[in-house]
């Protein structure tokens, strides 16, 4: 995800989310755009709002142009769309092109942090205050999609950063559907559930994905609606529907419903970072577990993960002490 910091970022750094907004897939010629106008309640970030949909600088479904906008694909309820939003004077301006074109910007006030309450967050530390100050346009976003942001954190499960952003980028651009309108070249959908259910053996492999990861992903899109479903449920019930597929975890079902739900409180256990990079932050305590974690996020609690964001975006990381994890490339056995 977007948002590094570090000078040696690992994926749980980068998901404090900040993207700076400055197989072959063809081009499609332009069509019409559908046109939304929103006016937000408050400050917005852009980069920051959207910086956790980003899987990596070369994710096919997520795309920033020097003109400053953001561009976007998803698979919808109605269909595939592509969805291009900008910042203006007078609000932010979102266009989309696609079968599920209406329902983007139906959603994107939702998906800008509409239904976030940043004043809910109280900062018991001094960082996450000052953090907060300098960020006044951080909001959490809802894409009122499931399987959108559940396949590629399955993907990130126990493997690096590099790897995982390149599973995905593979698999999207050979399996996916091309972006409707005049999306950045070489943007694309995500497959359908039935296509990702399709695609053999052979092509996880070549995409480095290990066959636990592969199985998991099949597990889930078999029961695709249902889980889609969850979407409609609090954050705590969504989570365990997610955690009923064999495969699915705290780690997992936590990553997904931060991103389909906006769900402030669902900070993300298992990780491997994560506990340390909190405990360094707030009380100096690098070998900090999931435990101690979350004793720490305690006063914030409904607001955890937001305090877990800020954590990150704050820039307050321990010095590296080990190696990086080892790139494993599964493909070239």
């Amino acid at each position: 995800m977007a948002g590094r910091f570090a000078p040696r970022p690992t994926r749980t750094t980068v998901r404090g989310g900040h993207v700076v907004v400055s197989a072959r897939v063809p081009r499609q010629a332009p069509a019409a755009a559908r046109v939304r106008t929103w006016v937000p309640d408050g400050p917005l970030d852009l980069g920051l709002v959207l910086g956790p949909l980003r899987r990596g600088t070369g994710d096919p479904t997520f795309r920033t142009t020097p003109d400053g906008a953001a561009w976007r694909t998803s698979l919808t309820p109605a269909g595939p769309g592509t969805l291009r939003i900008t910042q203006r004077s007078d609000g932010i301006r979102g266009e989309a092109w696609g079968p599920g074109a209406d329902w983007l910007l139906e959603q994107l006030p939702e998906l800008l942090g509409a239904a976030d309450d940043p004043s809910a967050f109280v900062p018991r530390h001094k960082l996450l205050a000052h953090t907060r100050h300098r960020r006044p346009g951080l909001r959490l976003l809802r894409t009122g999609l499931v399987l959108e942001s559940l396949i590629p954190s399955i993907l990130e499960q126990k493997v690096t950063t590099g790897d995982a952003y390149r599973a995905w980028r593979l698999l999207v651009r050979k399996f996916g559907v091309p972006a409707p309108g005049p999306a950045p070249e070489r943007m694309a959908v995500m497959p359908a559930p039935r296509t990702w259910a399709l695609i053999p053996s052979w092509e996880w492999h070549r995409a480095g994905v290990d066959d636990k990861r592969a199985s998991t992903v099949l597990r889930a899109v078999r029961v695709a609606a249902r889980l889609e479903e969850a979407v409609r449920m609090p954050p705590e019930e969504a989570r365990a529907r997610l955690e009923l597929v064999s495969g699915i975890g705290p780690w997992t079902s936590a990553e997904t419903v931060q991103r389909s739900h906006g769900a402030a409180d669902s900070v993300t256990t298992g990780d491997l970072h994560l506990p340390g990079i909190v405990g360094w932050a707030l009380a100096g305590n690098r070998d900090a577990d999931d435990s101690v974690m979350l004793s720490l996020l305690e006063p914030y609690a409904g607001q955890r993960h937001r305090a877990a964001r800020l954590v990150l975006l704050s820039g307050r990381t321990p010095p590296r002490r080990a190696p990086r994890m080892a790139h494993g490339d599964i493909a070239r056995f």
